[in-house]
């Protein structure tokens, strides 16, 4: 039975996926964009309600002259977009972008990105994930997972299956580890891919991703497995960056070239 619900799943996942990521990938897109453009913008007004807003301006230019370095190399429908940046008085080391042209940073994270290329890394990671439609993916995952859950649910009290607490616990840690996390894990490598072209086509020295993610992985400590974590771990994530960076390289080269590199302070 546990065999069935997960090739229902993935049959169901397959004959819906009508959407393509910005890298070839299939996806699965139930949601529209005005939809997620309104979470969006609901998520971001709560947490500027809820987080301290950094008070310096000096810190608010830079993040926002390398915020606007990078939305000038992405396409149109989002470069035209009237995105709002914050920068949020918080030691977390993290930053984020939301559906609805929405972008916060942490002060912490200015702690661990020593410059602006390794700012800029992080900034086009988070906006590679509003490019590549990866919270309606996310959203939309969710959904199916939980309606085959219920139907799980609801067939093992129809033919009376013993041990049916034990059966759903097992079949919501299935869909967890075999489906929820892995499709995580596959949108973080999207967004270093996309987030290293966009660093690189706007001016941003591409290597200095890779002295990002050193630091990041100094900064979080030990790690979980990759099999039960939603993202790579440091050492999968660096080594995919360093295949693609020959690309990459050729990006920035082209943009040195012509002499419009970004300089942030």
């Amino acid at each position: 039975m546990l065999k069935k619900v997960f090739i229902t799943v993935v049959c169901s996942l397959l004959i819906v996926a009508c959407a393509e990521s910005p890298t070839g990938r299939r996806q699965v897109m139930l949601f529209n964009d005005s939809q997620l453009n309104s979470m969006g913008a609901q998520t971001f007004e709560q947490m500027k309600s809820e987080i301290a807003i950094a008070k310096d301006p000096k810190v608010h230019g830079y993040v926002q002259c390398i915020a606007n370095a990078l939305l000038t190399v992405t396409p149109e429908k989002y470069r035209n977009n009237a995105w709002e940046v914050v920068v949020f008085d918080s030691e977390q080391v993290n930053a984020f972008a939301l559906p609805g042209g929405k972008i916060g940073v942490y002060t912490g994270l200015l702690n661990v990105a020593k410059n602006q290329h390794q700012l800029a890394a992080v900034m086009g990671h988070e906006i590679a994930h509003v490019m590549a439609g990866h919270s309606n993916e996310r959203l939309s995952t969710n959904q199916f997972l939980q309606t085959a859950l219920a139907l799980g649910d609801a067939g093992s009290r129809a033919y009376g299956v013993r041990y049916q607490q034990e059966l759903m616990a097992a079949l919501g840690l299935g869909a967890q580890i075999g489906v929820a996390l892995p499709f995580s894990r596959a949108h973080e490598t999207e967004a270093d891919i996309i987030g290293l072209e966009l660093m690189a086509k706007a001016g941003f020295e591409p290597r200095q991703a890779i002295d990002l993610w050193q630091n990041m992985a100094a900064a979080s400590g030990a790690n979980p497995p990759q099999f039960l974590s939603s993202h790579p771990i440091p050492d999968t994530r660096i080594r995919e960056l360093r295949e693609r960076m020959p690309a990459a390289l050729n990006h920035f080269n082209e943009r040195r070239a012509a002499g419009r590199l970004p300089n942030c302070g």
